[in-house]
């Protein structure tokens, strides 16, 4: 499920201070389902590669049967590797909370429950964190949703990668049930929104 602004213009994301090196960076942000976040990020301009995984917990659980138990402290996410030059971090913020999902729900993203479906962005320089909490703060304090924007921002320990099944799924199962109900949406949201920003598989 995508976010339902309360404003029809969604606000710019903070200016992101200067890379600190040419190249490819990287984000690990969570947010449901892993499958339909990585989906919607393969179609951003400027990403070279997204990856489904785990974020939040330990190795020795980073494992899909018992991540889905919701008992392991890791959350579903996708680490995203961009290129600065092209889109920025606060531009891929902009996308995972206007597209991407609904950051205002709590532990559950529509019919998913569960912490493993949580709304987290895993900041791995001071910079990502400043980004991301002055943007959290922009979107609470200018009342853009409805309901307050509830995602964490938190260090990241960790990225464990998903198994292999998990790689691409959208892109190789457009037509699996939960994809066209849940996932091809935020794809198609993405399109409408953003046209300048989105590419073809």
């Amino acid at each position: 499920m995508s976010a339902q602004a309360a404003k029809s213009n969604f606000p710019e994301p903070p200016t992101d201070p200067a890379p600190a090196a040419k190249g490819m960076a990287t984000a690990v942000l969570a947010g449901g389902c892993f499958w339909g976040t990585e989906g919607v990020f393969e179609h951003v301009k400027g990403v070279k590669e997204v990856f489904t995984g785990y974020a939040g917990g330990s190795e020795k659980d980073a494992q899909y049967e018992i991540v889905s138990t919701g008992r392991t402290g890791h959350a579903e996410s996708v680490k995203i590797v961009y290129d600065p030059s092209v889109v920025s971090y606060g531009q891929l913020l902009k996308i995972f909370f206007s597209v991407a999902h609904n950051p205002t729900e709590l532990d559950h993203q529509g019919n998913d429950w569960g912490t493993q479906y949580r709304s987290a962005i895993f900041y791995s320089t001071p910079e990502q964190k400043m980004v991301a909490e002055n943007y959290i703060k922009q979107l609470n304090d200018n009342k853009v949703f409805h309901a307050k924007v509830v995602t964490k921002v938190v260090p990241l320990d960790k990225f464990y990668m998903a198994e292999e099944y998990h790689q691409d799924f959208v892109k190789r199962n457009p037509t699996q049930g939960y994809v066209v109900f849940a996932e091809l949406p935020k794809i198609r949201d993405l399109k409408a929104k953003y046209p300048s920003m989105w590419k073809e598989w």
